[in-house]
């Protein structure tokens, strides 16, 4: 897909969709960098990657992010494509008490560090004519009258939605490219991650298609949005849910 010698950024690398976009770009001849907070966990998807840049860091952290491109550039030399997948999920609602402590963990994360990293690898973006993709999710056009708690993750990705098209319109001058991905339910560890699990299943009833993706579903339509088969998309929210909205009007 002409990634050979390309390098690509991936936050979140260290499982789920940033691991399957990790070892997707490596197979394509990408050099890597894998960032994430879980050393041991990286290092297990580094070794199904052709020796990528392992940086350990929380997105986060300005300083962190900071190092994140620096080394990048000291290590590598360019920047062609920046994945941010990172993200987090943070329950609370208006009645708990809790609302503002899940705005600020989600925000933080989700948000706030895709706005850092974009910044600071926008000027070497331009120079190689690169690109970005994020990561939101579907819960962005979907009401949370019925999820409450996850009120502030959705309220994190639709702001993620909206800077990326503002990003696309700035950067689009300049030959670079910003577009967002809008997974419905993908069987990563986010879930496991965050107290009050949901069963996977519960998920899978309540596509049209009766199905769950997996992450490797959606490194390749990362890795399409990210190539020159998609050189005419910018500014895009692409929802790839198997019919999760489809669903509520069935």
């Amino acid at each position: 897909m002409g990634f050979k010698d390309k390098v690509v950024i991936v936050t979140g690398a260290s499982s789920g969709i940033g691991a399957a976009v990790a070892v997707g770009f490596s197979s394509e001849g990408a050099r890597v960098v894998m960032v994430g907070r879980n050393e041991s966990k990286l290092a297990s998807v580094a070794a199904r990657c052709n020796q990528p840049l392992v940086v350990k860091a929380d997105v986060g952290n300005d300083e962190d992010a900071r190092r994140i491109i620096d080394q990048t550039i000291e290590h590598l030399g360019q920047i062609d494509i920046l994945v941010n997948n990172a993200g987090v999920l943070a329950y609370g609602n208006l009645l708990s008490g809790n609302l503002i402590e899940s705005y600020d963990k989600v925000m933080r994360v989700n948000l706030r560090a895709v706005v850092m990293l974009t910044a600071l690898a926008s000027s070497y973006l331009i120079n190689t004519k690169g690109n970005i993709i994020n990561i939101s999710s579907v819960s962005t056009f979907c009401p949370q009258s019925g999820n409450a708690n996850m009120s502030m993750y959705a309220a994190s990705k639709a702001a993620l939605n909206h800077f990326g098209m503002s990003a696309a319109a700035e950067l689009a001058p300049y030959g670079v490219r910003v577009n967002t991905i809008c997974p419905g339910p993908v069987v990563t560890n986010i879930l496991h991650n965050s107290p009050g699990f949901v069963n996977w299943n519960d998920f899978k009833e309540k596509t049209a298609l009766k199905r769950l993706s997996q992450p490797e579903e959606i490194a390749e339509l990362v890795m399409f949005l990210a190539s020159d088969k998609a050189k005419a998309i910018t500014g895009t929210n692409h929802v790839t849910d198997n019919g999760y909205l489809l669903r509520s009007h069935l």
